[in-house]
């Protein structure tokens, strides 16, 4: 009896909500939008609700699950006819642009508007509007929405950082008493380390859309380039005193942003300030933020054909549900989520009024992609003596939908990255070649092009990133089209080896790396070849890895083979440690990994959570490999003598010059430890008694006005002394082993103008000389003075090492050919 009541229950739960009608956000929730902050599962549920009472014109998609396990889902909302036949709208505009078959006429298909919300988890106040946004949408009343959403489709993404959200808004839930502060001071409005921004491995969502690094965009991403919707929205907060901002954007654009892109959003933002003007709202356009840098939610989506826009309201995870402004005024959280509601509904409103214009002209964006129209460069082909960084250029490529393949003549001239000058190719071995005729034209042009174009040095992030460079694979753009064949194909799968002495494995690319790292973890002792050596007529390069018989497990082998079929590296067996030419197996300058390294790194208050999340990540996701992760204000107390490593990331650390914390870190290295810092963390040694010192600028305008400035001058002066983010060559001492598996070079994306002496006392690997600087925005005074420093390098003292890394190798975790840099320092230095 039981079980049949427990079974009419189920039955009848549906029933009773649908039974329940359409509620709006407050009904549902016990609370009006904005009183309160709603957790992230609650939204999802309102979500859901609406789509079981509004079946005929709600559709919701579960896409993927964050790294803590929350839902990522998409609310799509239509009409009743659209929605019945959407997927053949989404095939329908796959074909517009070019890509699958379908309809491509214009005349009766509906605009596609794409809204995000939450990307970063603390600007909290989007996902609340987004409540609001998709009941005005459904609700029965409002025939306004009714008739946008006769030629419109509305796709929601009510929380990109579910993660980074329900941190924020817990903790806050924790700290707010029955009634808000509005005062500043209060401590609800001063959020804890990492703070809420980020997701899991601290990551900024909103820096990663092209990369696709992490778990949620690389589920995102697949789901939008399955539509690539006409119009996107991403929407963000920023400081507490400023008034709500949305486009126009701001100058720098990248050059492929189209005439009638930058039109359509002058008309979007007349419409918004339509409504604001009304409501008495200020509001700022054409400020700030530019559109550039190709992963944001506003230029990602422009160099796929959409729209793409940022909206900015004030209170970034500091506002809380209220706080008092520099001008007194209050700031509610009711405000901020009917401001994001108001543009919201707005640019539907705009894309439906104005859906034939829209998609013709987004139709034409591909088509002058794919007739070549795009950029002076018609071909790009990369090519490299190692398939694992073509792999992973190709990785990259499939997440975006690049097409690619490989070049049948290969006589041909063409711009060569590394050279810098127009050079006939030359083939490495592998290679890949894309073709500026294809629907991604303009994205593959951004993402490959040797030297971006930047028409205003007051840009909001790195000025440069050129695959080629990112990605350590020689390169050529050629400005004729070339015939590329969709035929590219690994070389042969990795072959199982036996041997009853040993195996060597070349060390050529990360996947070398995170093989070393696999074979440590399951117990196998790894050694490494410190200088070449030649066996049966092939030579093998300073860093080969060496496995032996001698001091392993009995299933030495089987691991080694396995770990080299899973990151595609041929070993190669031998049967004898004596060698034809160079060192023998037997030398000294053969080295022996610590099998039981541990590693540790500063976290916490102090670190930098996106220097320390980049790590983080690094080593449970890619290396996969154990790491601690300290506290630096407990690195007083912390007993040292656990580790064999020790990471600095980037931070800002008030105890690491101090006598007594010197004394423990130099203690620890004399040991037989190793300190690795990472970008500042360099820069906060060097004031210290360390063995790095910062290169003094002895070229400093100290002339009797060099203090008279224009106050109109205040934002553009500063320009003329700063360095956002650009490509500089490196000389590199390959011999040491913190450069193994490079040539005699490294491009780094450099980001500040911190340089350092040359070491006496140290080996100095890393160096840019003169003439170093390669693409990029470098102010006009900084320019010439960045060379003749040191930028990797090693000290030894005592029994240990400090590494120094001034530039960030793992830079978001897209600088891919910085991967092995890092590990090396990680593993095989001071072996």
């Amino acid at each position: 009896m039981k079980k049949i009541i427990f079974g009419l229950a189920i039955i009848l739960i549906p029933a009773a909500i649908y039974a329940q009608g359409l509620q709006s956000p407050e009904q549902y929730l016990g609370y009006k939008v904005g009183t309160r902050f709603t957790r992230h599962h609650k939204l999802v549920d309102y979500f859901r609700a609406v789509a079981q009472a509004k079946p005929d014109m709600v559709k919701i998609e579960k896409y993927g699950e964050t790294n803590e396990g929350r839902e990522l889902v998409l609310a799509f909302i239509a009409s009743p006819e659209n929605l019945k036949k959407l997927e053949t709208i989404r095939t329908n505009n796959l074909a517009l642009a070019g890509i699958g078959k379908g309809n491509t006429s214009t005349e009766t298909a509906p605009s596609i508007v794409w809204l995000s919300y939450n990307v970063h988890g603390n600007e909290a106040s989007s996902s609340e509007a987004a409540l609001l946004t998709l009941y005005a949408l459904v609700d029965p009343s409002n025939m306004q929405t009714k008739e946008w959403l006769k030629n419109t489709i509305v796709v929601m993404d009510p929380c990109i950082n579910p993660d980074g959200r329900d941190r924020y808004v817990n903790w806050y839930n924790s700290m707010v008493g029955q009634t808000y502060s509005a005062d500043p001071a209060s401590r609800e409005h001063s959020e804890p380390w990492p703070g809420g921004r980020s997701n899991h491995y601290n990551f900024d969502l909103n820096r990663d859309w092209a990369w696709q690094t992490q778990l949620e965009t690389q589920q995102r991403l697949k789901k939008y380039n399955q539509w690539l919707p006409q119009v996107h929205v991403d929407f963000h907060e920023q400081g507490i005193n400023g008034p709500y901002y949305f486009a126009p954007a701001a100058d720098p654009y990248h050059e492929v942003v189209t005439q009638w892109q930058k039109d359509f959003q002058l008309l979007i933002g007349k419409n918004n300030a339509g409504y604001f003007d009304k409501k008495g709202w200020l509001f700022y356009t054409k400020e700030r933020y530019d559109l550039l840098y190709p992963s944001y939610g506003d230029t990602y989506p422009l160099y796929n054909g959409s729209i793409g826009m940022t909206y900015e309201q004030a209170g970034g995870g500091r506002a809380g549900l209220g706080i008092v402004k520099a001008d007194e005024d209050t700031l509610t959280l009711v405000d901020r989520a009917m401001h994001h509601h108001t543009t919201g509904l707005s640019t539907i409103e705009t894309a439906s009024r104005n859906r034939q214009k829209l998609l013709d002209e987004y139709k034409k964006f591909f088509e002058d992609g794919r007739s070549g129209k795009i950029g002076e460069y018609k071909t790009y082909v990369l090519t490299s003596k190692d398939e694992n960084r073509i792999k992973a250029v190709i990785s990259l490529l499939e997440k975006n939908g690049i097409e690619y393949g490989t070049l049948s003549a290969k006589k041909f001239r063409g711009f060569n990255y590394f050279t810098g000058k127009d050079d006939e190719f030359a083939d490495e071995g592998y290679h890949i070649a894309i073709s500026a005729y294809q629907p991604k034209s303009v994205l593959a042009k951004v993402l490959l092009e040797p030297k971006t174009v930047v028409t205003d040095s007051n840009t909001y992030d790195i000025t440069a990133w050129s695959v080629p460079y990112a990605y350590g694979v020689k390169a050529y753009a050629v400005k004729e089209k070339l015939e590329v064949n969709n035929n590219w194909k690994s070389a042969a799968l990795v072959s199982e080896v036996s041997s009853s002495y040993g195996l060597l494995i070349p060390y050529e690319s990360f996947n070398a790396a995170q093989l070393m790292a696999q074979l440590l973890k399951n117990g196998i002792k790894v050694r490494f070849a410190e200088k070449t050596f030649v066996l049966n007529g092939n030579k093998y390069e300073r860093g080969t890895l060496i496995i032996m018989k001698t001091g392993n497990p009995a299933n030495w082998n089987q691991l080694a083979n396995e770990a080299c079929k899973k990151f595609n590296i041929q070993p190669v067996p031998v049967e004898t440690g004596f060698m034809d030419k160079g060192i023998d197996f037997g030398s000294p300058d053969v080295k022996t990994i610590n099998a039981g390294l541990k590693v540790a790194m500063l976290s916490g208050e102090q670190s930098s959570s996106l220097g320390a999340g980049e790590v983080w990540y690094f080593f449970e996701k890619q290396l996969d490999y154990p790491i601690t992760l300290i506290n630096a204000a407990d690195l007083g107390r912390a007993n040292l003598k656990n580790y064999h490593v020790l990471i600095i990331p980037s931070g800002n650390y008030r105890g690491l010059t101090d006598k007594a914390t010197t004394d423990k870190l130099k203690e620890f290295v004399r040991s037989g430890g190793k300190i690795i810092a990472i970008d500042n963390a360099v820069s906060i040694m060097a004031g210290g008694e360390w063995g790095i010192k910062e290169r003094e600028d002895k070229t400093e305008d100290k002339g009797d006005y060099a203090n008279v400035k224009k106050y109109a001058d205040r934002e553009t002066q500063p320009l003329s002394n700063s360095i956002p983010g650009a490509i500089y060559k490196l000389e590199l001492d390959n011999t040491h082993p913190l450069a193994f598996g490079y040539p005699d070079y490294y491009y780094t994306l450099k980001q500040d103008r911190n340089q350092f002496e040359f070491m006496k006392d140290g080996w100095n690997v890393g160096v840019m000389k003169k003439d170093a600087y390669v693409t990029g925005f470098v102010g006009t005074k900084l320019k010439s003075k960045l060379k003749d420093g040191v930028l990797f390098g090693v000290q030894d003292m005592g029994s240990g090492n400090v590494v120094y890394l001034a530039e960030d190798p793992l830079f978001r975790n897209f600088w891919e050919n910085g991967k092995l840099l890092f590990s090396n320092a990680v593993f095989l230095v001071g072996q």
